[in-house]
């Protein structure tokens, strides 16, 4: 866990606005002034990734962790109440690197946006590549750039969302950066969170990485058309994550043949009309 590595802290820049990134006497009003999806980034994390604080006390390192996460519950509290307040449907997506998440994420967009509002943020800690393929769906989506950080946080999604101007009874995508530890401690104020394992990783992923599986609601095991050319145990994987977690779902998916996405959709759309309707 980063929680005292120093990743996103110092000097960062904020819509072209030099900024503190875990700046936490900031007040997101998400009064959604201005859209600023048209191409822009947020950028955080300048200061040096895992640098452990050399000289502080176990208990000194334990305390700073608390205190991080106590601050990022906050904003993810605030977030979350904006959701509700404008029922809306958010997931956070984590995954490893190269699991697909992108890919899997502008099919659905593709297939479902006509049938609701949707909009995006996307973390990665360089580049704007993954928003640029999100906006080429037609829909909005808002690129933050996390610098050396390996997680978005409850405080970058609250810029995001004032630049996003989300639609009221809209869903709303979150692609945290690829990372299967640190993403798992940061509540971000989504309903739920949405792991994505693809069958190229190895079956033992859930017992490598417990602390994701087990904050998950949904797994979704994608590129099943991989299967047959690879020596990988569906389930045995599905038995891994449910050992970690035995109230997670398990869903088989390709976002290449399309294998299993109507399952997918069918618990996207259960999911929204919940949040709708004042549920979870």
């Amino acid at each position: 866990m980063c929680t005292v590595c120093g990743c996103g802290e110092g000097e960062t820049t904020i819509e072209g606005k030099s900024a503190e990134s875990h700046d936490h006497s900031h007040n997101h009003s998400h009064g959604h002034s201005h859209d600023h999806s048209g191409g822009h980034n947020h950028d955080y994390g300048q200061g040096p990734a895992h640098a452990h604080a050399p000289g502080l006390s176990q208990t000194r390192m334990v305390q700073i962790e608390q205190d991080i996460l106590s601050k990022n519950n906050t904003y993810a509290a605030a977030n979350r109440q904006f959701f509700a307040e404008h029922q809306m449907l958010t997931l956070n997506l984590v995954s490893s690197p190269g699991s697909g998440k992108t890919t899997l994420l502008i099919r659905t967009i593709t297939d479902l946006k006509e049938q609701c509002a949707m909009t995006v943020i996307e973390g990665d800690q360089q580049t704007a590549n993954d928003a640029e393929r999100i906006r080429e769906t037609g829909v909005k989506a808002i690129q933050v750039n996390t610098g050396k950080g390996c997680h978005l946080d409850g405080h970058m999604v609250g810029h995001a969302l004032e630049a996003l101007e989300p639609e009221d009874k809209s869903l709303l995508f979150i692609e945290n950066v690829g990372n299967l530890v640190c993403p798992a401690a940061f509540d971000l104020g989504e309903a739920h969170k949405v792991v994505i394992l693809s069958v190229t990783e190895g079956e033992d992923k859930p017992l490598k990485y417990p602390d994701m599986f087990h904050a998950a609601d949904l797994m979704l095991l994608n590129k099943v058309d991989l299967l047959p050319h690879l020596n990988f145990d569906v389930a045995q994987c599905i038995e891994n994550a449910k050992r970690v977690n035995p109230r997670i779902k398990v869903l088989q998916v390709s976002a290449t043949s399309g294998e299993g996405m109507d399952d997918w959709y069918g618990w996207l759309k259960a999911s929204h009309q919940l949040a709708m309707v004042g549920g979870n």
